[in-house]
């Protein structure tokens, strides 16, 4: 698709559009942290009230996106103006693409950990029975400027190459092949770990509910988790809703990208869990910690464990590679709508900048880790930035407008097509229960709730 097409690209399918939307939500948060909240908030009663929250709260934000983007055509700051002529509060727009190329500047980076990894699974580049060692490779790994900026620009590159392709040829094309190896792998992972000496004792610890742990703090963390799970709040999926073809409802596509990206999430816990157990390794950890020092030497102590080593990173990169392409082709398409700019000058100009941002951002992990900001490094800065002022709070506006101003327009434009048709239910949350729960979030996120 370029500036001078006279009609938008669309999905081949909704099969398509599902699997796409699934890759795009899928990534790195489904590892280091959904299973870790999991277990610190109670196992199986966390899960209940996640569940709920996904259905209630984060389902109809993912719909509203979808119903912006396929009523406009357009990208989130062009819907937007065509929605609210006259006005200024296109500006959210921007501040949504603020977000996502902040998060882009230090996701591609570590998403190219994973490919990194799974070439040192590979080289058996982690294959120590002392745990330290493993402690020491990361560490040497993140002291390696040089090491982590041709990751970085490995993952930017592959990512530039298949959004130039552009919807079909590119996206969609890539995703009909990852997403399903990427489930396979994940199943079959999860049955290997789960068949491992001991490994009962972590599914317990993973899903044996434990209501004591069900506290204040317990249901803001699982309302936050089914908010940004669905990588929701910026308007990132509104460019992916564009696409859409109107023979099939909203809601019922909406349904199953949610519950794709659920089950990788539900699954991943019972890979991470038994495998911790089995090897008497504290699985209470989360972010990168968990990821490429903990499950290392979990695999270090397994039989074959470098090749399951090699599988999981292998399922990590095409998480990761879906989830940024997703986020790239939202800025693309705004650059593109907006700038009429034709698709691969878009793309090689957000990704220039992206790389000079990531720069910086990869080498707070290690060169310039002393160099802080308001007593933070510049990941945790760019990171605080986005997950707790950006996503809350431009995902609070979205929901307000859509539930005050575009009521009508996105309700009807949500039941247009076969499927489930949503009606009063979709009204009560988008109007009352997400602007609280998201309010809630961010007040947490922010230290004006405290448990």
């Amino acid at each position: 698709m370029n500036c001078n097409e006279t009609e938008r690209s669309q999905w081949s399918s909704r099969f398509g559009f599902v699997l796409a939307s699934v890759g795009g939500a899928i990534g790195l948060g489904n590892v280091w942290k959904f299973p870790y909240v999991t277990g610190k908030y109670g196992g199986a009663s966390f899960l209940i009230v996640f569940l709920i929250a996904l259905v209630f709260i984060a389902i109809p934000v993912l719909m509203t996106e979808f119903a912006i983007g396929r009523k406009t055509q357009l990208n989130y700051t062009g819907a937007i103006k065509k929605l609210m002529p006259g006005t200024n509060w296109h500006w959210l727009g921007i501040m949504g693409v603020l977000a996502l190329v902040l998060i882009m500047s230090f996701y591609f980076g570590i998403a190219g950990w994973t490919l990194a990894y799974f070439f040192k699974s590979i080289a058996g580049s982690y294959a120590f029975d002392d745990q330290s060692l493993i402690v020491a490779e990361f560490t040497g790994f993140l002291n390696s400027p040089f090491t982590l900026l041709f990751w970085q620009f490995v993952m930017v590159a592959m990512t530039a190459y298949i959004v130039i392709q552009g919807i079909n040829s590119g996206i969609e094309k890539i995703c009909r092949i990852l997403l399903p190896l990427l489930f396979i792998m994940i199943v079959g992972l999860a049955i290997r770990a789960c068949t491992l000496p001991g490994a009962m004792a972590g599914i317990e610890f993973y899903l044996k509910p434990d209501w004591s742990k069900l506290n204040g703090e317990a249901i803001l963390a699982a309302l936050g988790q089914a908010f940004f799970t669905l990588g929701v709040g910026c308007g990132n999926m509104v460019i992916y809703g564009s696409y859409m073809k109107r023979d099939k409802t909203i809601g019922s596509s909406t349904v199953m990208v949610a519950g794709g990206d659920t089950l990788a999430a539900i699954l991943m816990g019972f890979i991470i869990f038994p495998a911790a157990f089995a090897f008497q390794i504290n699985p209470e950890v989360a972010g990168p910690p968990l990821v490429f020092m903990t499950l290392p030497t979990v695999f270090a102590q397994m039989n074959y464990g470098m090749v399951f080593g090699a599988a999981f990173y292998l399922c990590l990169f095409f998480a990761c590679l879906t989830s940024t392409m997703c986020i790239l082709e939202a800025v693309v398409g705004y650059l593109i709508d907006e700038w009429q700019l034709p698709r691969t000058k878009a793309t090689l100009r957000v990704c220039t900048v992206v790389f000079i941002l990531g720069t910086f951002q990869m080498l707070s992990f290690g060169t310039l880790s002393d160099f802080t900001i308001l007593d933070k490094t510049i990941f945790e800065l760019s990171d605080y930035f986005v997950s707790n002022i950006l996503l809350p709070v431009g995902g609070l506006m979205m929901t307000i407008f859509a539930g005050y101003w575009w009521k009508d327009l996105l309700l009807e434009e949500i039941n247009k097509g076969d499927g489930i048709k949503i009606e009063k239910l979709y009204v009560v949350c988008i109007r009352y229960l997400v602007p609280l729960a998201v309010l809630g979030i961010f007040l947490q996120q922010i230290g004006v709730i405290n448990f």
